[in-house]
């Protein structure tokens, strides 16, 4: 199965939210990140921190580019040719024959350009032929409904499978709005919320993350 992890928005918790999935998901799992931006040749990404958090070792990541921007900006102001979303699902595809889990992690929200036609996470997952599922990774304060209802939205007018909704950080005293976003965020977007993440978990340990994580979902 493949489980991609895409966001409301950029700096959500996509990354921490995709180690935590891979501790659950056993010892057959891939992690892969189609396009990272904002990190040098030799500096650590993404997958970086989910192999700290969960010493996953199969790691896959696309393009690199510098500056921290949409891939599409970032790879036209670095004179980049990327991939073609259909070249990153062929790959992905092959990922899902060899392991029992492949996770994806998006960059930004659902909609940001991955390649020179403009195509986004939601055109690759179309071009998959393994079965799929997006979990959404979302905020917990003001603002996440209409976000996170619009992220929604965007996948079930293409049909695309949403298995549910995490909250990238959810804080050790929720205030009176994120008290009431738990309730209202699947009564809005028809979607359940299987998982809350601890504000603070990726600065963990990987002891304590991987003990910690399985009891972060639902």
């Amino acid at each position: 199965m493949i489980t991609i992890v895409t966001g409301t928005d950029t700096e959500i918790g996509k990354t921490i939210v995709t180690a935590a999935l891979a501790v659950c998901a056993g010892e057959s799992v891939a992690v892969v990140k189609p396009a990272q931006t904002g990190v040098g040749p030799d500096e650590p990404g993404d997958l970086a921190e989910v192999v700290r958090l969960t010493g996953v070792t199969a790691l896959h990541e696309g393009v690199r580019l510098p500056e921290p921007l949409a891939p599409t900006t970032a790879a036209r102001r670095a004179g980049v040719a990327l991939p073609s979303v259909e070249e990153y699902a062929a790959a992905i595809d092959d990922l899902a024959r060899s392991y029992d889990t492949v996770l994806v992690e998006g960059a930004g929200g659902l909609l940001v350009g991955l390649d020179a036609d403009g195509n986004n996470l939601a055109d690759l997952a179309e071009h998959l032929t393994s079965p799929f599922r997006f979990v959404v990774v979302t905020r917990a304060g003001l603002g996440t409904l209409n976000h996170t209802g619009l992220t929604v939205e965007a996948l079930r007018s293409r049909e695309l499978p949403v298995e549910g909704l995490v909250i990238g950080s959810w804080p050790a005293e929720p205030d009176l709005a994120e008290s009431c976003n738990l309730e209202d965020l699947p009564a809005t977007t028809g979607v359940p919320v299987i998982g809350r993440i601890p504000a603070g978990a990726g600065s963990w340990s990987r002891e304590e993350f991987r003990a910690a994580a399985p009891g972060w979902f639902e």
